[in-house]
């Protein structure tokens, strides 16, 4: 019996240094699936367009249009997660939600996990709820995922994108607005910027809302979390954690730094400096506090978290899971290594690197992480060396947050054969403990060959 129990001890630790050590592998996205998602959703659109008011349908036609082509575009680029699994757990928490609240039951909710790593929610028409891998990542809890789901369903029945393009119609055609055109028009000069300062306050947007609209919502969703067995408090936390969200924390110079610094080839100084590079180098860019707060992704959090206060005051006796915690905690992890993947995938090399290094903090040494900064070396060294980089990557600029600024610069600091060297020994570096991994010879392999042109 000892020697059984032994031996069943061992076999359980292996097996758990085996779960500890298992690597990422991105999910296959269902091309198939997509696509007649696609077909779906058009199908609603065209009947959508044939039903819009008569008066204006042109104007009316020309934004809903638009939206279509974003909608459209969020299934062609592969953005909706379709992983079976996760799409299932989605379900439930939808589930758990419209079985509470039957005047949900009427409407057609579609709810869909993005891989953007953008911490964000969003309703984006035709019924579609998108909840931002980048989002998910940062939560506690199902009942803040609860509330984010309630949120962004409180901005589907409340109409609040149809009643702001309505409005946008309405103005955009008014008498006081046409005279303005019409005047402009005439000018000899200036014509475009007249018309920019003209609209300036009534372009419409369909993936912001109004703060009116967000107070809006965040009461309506916490009616609808209230009628749930989810913790309301969810909905303090959750806007308690968006306040929060958009802070710049990660010191990149040092990750930089720390990562690719190897004996073979040492971390140079005028890699991270700002006077150089090939483009001129990037001035100090100037903090612009008015820009920053209006780019902020969830404003007001503070005064909305207020105002929600007294509503969940008394509720008690509710839960923070509902339907799978180990599914909630295996989803965050998956979904942190999916959005590195997804902005590679997407041509956005610097947010792949940006997100592989945060990643790092956290999992140092991950044979996926290590053989991502690779990939994204040869990739730049590839598109570098046929003059397409900037089609890559983003610049420094005022409105890019601090240290994702300094990444910026460093890559605008490598020459050509910096991306080679870095790439091939930094890899080299890894070689012993990852040569078995897959994906890893391969980059290592083009690494090479990069190093000796």
């Amino acid at each position: 019996m000892k020697i059984l129990s032994a031996l069943t001890t061992l076999c359980l630790l292996s097996m758990a240094g085996l779960a500890q050590s298992q690597i990422f592998t991105p999910v296959a996205q269902n091309e198939a699936r997509l696509k007649n998602l696609v077909s779906k959703y058009e199908l609603q659109y065209n009947a959508e367009i044939e039903g819009l008011p008569s008066k204006y349908k042109a104007d009316y036609k020309e934004i809903y249009k638009s939206r279509w082509e974003n909608i459209k575009s969020v299934f062609d680029k592969k953005e909706v997660y379709t992983s079976p699994a996760a799409q299932q757990y989605l379900d439930a928490v939808v589930s758990e939600i419209v079985k509470s609240n039957p005047v949900l039951k009427d409407y057609q909710l579609n709810c869909y996990f993005s891989r953007s790593g953008v911490p964000n929610a969003s309703y984006i028409g035709e019924g579609i709820i998108l909840f931002n891998m980048g989002l998910f990542q940062r939560l506690d809890n199902e009942s803040e995922v609860a509330f984010i789901l309630c949120h962004e369903i409180a901005h589907y029945i409340l109409k609040h994108t149809d009643n702001s393009i309505q409005r946008h119609v309405s103005i955009m055609n008014s008498d006081a607005v046409q005279d303005e055109l019409r005047k402009i028009k005439k000018a000899d000069y200036g014509k475009r910027e007249a018309v920019e300062k003209l609209t300036k306050g009534i372009t419409f947007n369909s993936r912001r809302h109004s703060r009116d609209h967000e107070s809006q919502a965040d009461s309506m969703g916490v009616a609808l979390l209230l009628n749930t067995r989810f913790n309301p408090g969810g909905a303090t936390k959750t806007l308690a954690i968006l306040d929060d969200i958009d802070k710049d924390s990660l010191d990149i110079e040092a990750c930089l730094r720390k990562e690719l610094n190897v004996p073979a080839y040492p971390f140079q100084n005028r890699w991270i400096t700002k006077n150089t590079g090939l483009l001129g180098g990037q001035a100090k860019l100037k903090k612009d506090e008015k820009l920053e707060d209006s780019l902020k992704t969830h404003p007001d959090c503070k005064a909305r978290i207020a105002l929600l206060e007294p509503m969940i005051a008394n509720a008690g006796g509710r839960q923070d899971f509902l339907v799978n915690k180990e599914v909630f905690d295996s989803l965050r992890k998956t979904f942190k290594y999916e959005i590195v993947e997804y902005a590679f995938a997407v041509d956005n090399y610097t947010y792949s690197l940006h997100y592989t290094l945060m990643l790092m903090q956290q999992y140092p040494k991950d044979p996926y992480l290590v053989t991502q900064i690779g990939r994204i070396m040869n990739a730049c060294y590839t598109a570098q060396k046929t003059h397409t980089l900037g089609k890559f990557i983003d610049l420094p600029a005022p409105y890019q947050p601090a240290n994702y600024n300094v990444l910026l610069q460093f890559i605008q600091n490598l020459y050509l054969e910096d991306f080679a060297g870095i790439s091939y020994n930094y890899l080299k570096a890894h070689a012993t403990q990852l040569n078995s991994y897959p994906g890893f010879q391969h980059e290592l392999n083009l690494s090479t060959k990069y190093n000796l042109q």
